[in-house]
């Protein structure tokens, strides 16, 4: 039961990381604009970018242990 709602904040974390991360991507890539111009990430776009990677791992983990517990 509780893993349930661990699972579920994760999930919503998860979902506000990825989102404020797309933000920077822009539109023009969509419409065959530059977009294969390689930037180092710093301060707190770095950052947001190891908490989506560590959310992911934890949800997953999360994930995994509330299947196996369920049955």
């Amino acid at each position: 039961m509780i893993l349930n709602f661990i699972q579920i904040a994760l999930a919503v974390l998860l979902s506000i990381a990825i989102l404020l991360q797309a933000r920077g991507t822009g539109v023009g890539v969509a419409f065959g604009g530059d977009g294969n111009v390689y930037r180092t990430r710093r301060g707190v776009e770095k950052k947001l970018h190891l908490a989506t990677i560590v959310l992911a791992i934890l949800f997953f983990g999360v994930s995994l242990l509330n299947a196996l517990y369920s049955f």
